[in-house]
């Protein structure tokens, strides 16, 4: 089984930064794409952003400039700088991480989720 731990979700004025993050242990052999994800109340959950295990980043439209992902694969974790952050971003927020298992079977899991909420 493969666990993913976050946190660093908080309150935070607009404007604000936060920075989440997400390790990942238990019978992991190796790491492909590590991506954040959000769920605003009401609305269907969404990708943020993405990182694979060369390094390569995608995002979405509405963080692009703002957000930054990154990785440290020795400590199997994955980063969401936040900066500028604006009310829209209130959700959510919950990390994916899809890899091998030690037992070279593909695995996909999810964290619990944290709670990003920006103040106007």
């Amino acid at each position: 089984q493969v666990q993913l731990v976050e946190s660093g979700g908080a309150l935070v004025q607009a404007g604000g930064s936060l920075r989440l993050s997400c390790a990942a242990s238990g019978t992991i052999l190796s790491i492909n794409s590590m991506n954040w994800y959000r769920q605003a109340p009401g609305k269907e959950r969404e990708l943020v952003a993405g990182i694979t295990s060369g390094g390569s980043t995608n995002y979405a439209d509405s963080v692009k400039g703002r957000f930054t992902i990154s990785r440290d694969n020795a400590k199997n974790t994955v980063y969401l700088q936040m900066n500028s952050l604006k009310p829209e971003d209130t959700a959510v927020y919950y990390c994916n991480v899809n890899g091998v298992s030690r037992w070279m079977s593909p695995f996909t899991s999810w964290g619990q989720g944290t709670q990003v909420t920006v103040s106007s």
